[in-house]
């Protein structure tokens, strides 16, 4: 088992273990921060309408691994022999396969040169930006971001967002405040800006100093704006890339500090 400072975590949900997987595999610690709870919402007569007007979308976008359950459970109730004609999309590739597994579909994700799990990177898809008269269904959370819904609106589609799930925020144990606040971690991985905003309010001038790594571009403007020291983004928001981009921000932080000895002595 891996010892020393560890590297922190605060993805919610079943994704956590699998991203604390890779990351023990690679050497590391992991202890997490379970600053976010997810909660799948009561169906409404909205939800239940969509559901039963499925075969008439040309296109469903989902947004998270999260979002992809709630879609199967719900189709799984009014579709026994889902509609042909569908055509799916996931803003990442967990989410992707959460689909093709729980339904068999095939699923569109962002093009490879972008390599970010992103709305930004989805929409650059050749096959979402002309939907004049097309009828799309978006499966998301409640809140965040509008990005999706208004650029694909703004192409001409007829936009059905359904939010199927609430983020419920909350404090990390007490253990684990204290631990980031005093940047006793080897790194600390984020992959949601709403997530990355609520740990801020526990973050001091040592948390700020320690690897941070985020899985976007977006992210680390944020953790720029919040005053992180040189965010890392990983690849994509797999648990690979996380785990990978956390060996390099490690490997660097571990060579850093042989530099500075060597300087001091």
């Amino acid at each position: 088992m891996a010892t020393g400072r560890p590297v922190l975590i605060c993805r919610p949900g079943e994704r956590a273990g699998a991203l604390a997987a890779a990351i023990e595999a690679a050497g590391f610690a992991v202890e997490h921060l379970d600053a976010m709870a997810l909660e799948a919402l009561p169906e409404t007569p909205a939800m239940r309408s969509a559901w039963l007007d499925f075969d008439h979308y040309h296109k469903v976008v989902v947004i998270s691994p999260f979002a992809a359950e709630c879609v199967h459970e719900a189709l799984d109730r009014y579709w026994p022999q889902l509609p042909l004609g569908t055509a799916w999309y996931a803003v990442g590739a967990a989410t992707a396969e959460r689909l093709h597994r729980r339904l068999g579909v095939r699923v569109q994700v962002p093009p490879a040169p972008r390599r970010e799990d992103t709305s930004e990177a989805l929409l650059q898809l050749a096959s979402l930006r002309d939907l004049a008269g097309q009828r799309v269904l978006l499966a998301a959370g409640e809140g965040g971001r509008t990005l999706l819904a208004d650029t694909l609106a703004e192409r001409g589609a007829r936009i059905t967002r359904l939010a199927l799930y609430r983020r419920r925020l909350q404090p990390p144990p007490t253990m684990l405040q204290a631990k980031l606040a005093a940047g006793d971690f080897r790194a600390l991985v984020v992959s949601s800006g709403e997530l990355l905003e609520h740990l801020a309010r526990w973050c001091t001038e040592a948390t700020l100093n320690q690897p941070l790594i985020v899985s976007s571009h977006r992210l680390a403007t944020l953790a720029d704006d919040l005053g992180f020291r040189t965010p890392v983004v990983a690849s994509g928001a797999t648990p690979a890339a996380l785990a990978s981009a956390v060996v390099a921000a490690c490997d660097q932080e571990d060579a850093d500090a042989d530099h500075d000895d060597l300087e001091k002595g």
